[in-house]
C-alpha cells in the first residue's frame, strides 16, 4: 500500500518538481531559477507543497498570499496518479493555508482546454470570472480566470 504524504516543498525537491513540471507542461514549464525564486519567499507570501508517496514526488501545489488574497500559482499530478485524491488534497491544503492566512478569496488561472483541472476547481467552489487571451506562453493558449469566495476566512 502507497503512503502519500503532504510536506513543505525545498530546495532538495527541484530536481523531481522539474521533471514532473517539464513532463506536464512541456515548453511552458517554470524553470529551476523560478522555482527556486518561488521557495525563496516561503514563508512570507508563498505555501508550496509536494505530494511525497513513498519517497517519489508525485504532485505539487503552490500558493500566493497578498493580503486578504491568495492565488493558487500552480498544481500539477503526476499522469499516472490522476484520479487517486492527489490533486484534491493538494487543493484542499492550499485552500486551508489561504484560510489560515485570513484570505477572503482565491483566485488561480487554468488552460481553457484543460477540462480535467476545470471540474476539479468547479467541484470546490472555483467560478469563472473572465479569460486571459494568450496568457500561456509560447502555445498562447488562453487562461480562464478562476476565484472562489472564502467569505469569512473559512473553506
Amino acid at each position: 500500500m502507497t503512503s502519500r504524504t503532504l510536506r513543505m516543498m525545498t530546495a532538495d525537491d527541484l530536481d523531481a518538481v522539474l521533471v514532473l513540471e517539464r513532463t506536464l507542461f512541456g515548453e511552458e514549464a517554470w524553470s529551476r531559477q523560478m522555482l527556486a525564486g518561488e521557495l525563496a519567499e516561503q514563508p512570507r507570501s508563498r505555501y508550496y507543497l509536494v505530494a511525497d508517496e513513498d519517497g517519489a514526488i508525485t504532485g505539487y501545489g503552490g500558493l500566493l498570499v497578498a493580503a486578504a488574497q491568495a492565488d493558487v500559482l500552480t498544481l500539477a499530478v503526476a499522469a499516472d496518479r490522476w484520479g487517486r485524491g492527489t490533486g484534491s488534497e493538494l487543493l484542499e491544503a492550499l485552500l486551508a493555508e489561504a484560510a489560515r492566512r485570513r484570505c477572503r478569496e482565491v483566485f488561480l488561472e487554468v488552460r481553457t482546454d484543460n477540462d480535467r483541472a476545470q471540474r476539479l476547481y468547479r467541484k470546490y467552489g472555483f467560478s469563472e470570472i473572465g479569460v486571459r487571451k494568450g496568457y500561456y506562453q509560447p502555445s498562447g493558449a488562453d487562461a480562464l480566470v478562476m476565484r472562489r469566495d472564502l467569505g469569512d476566512g473559512r473553506w
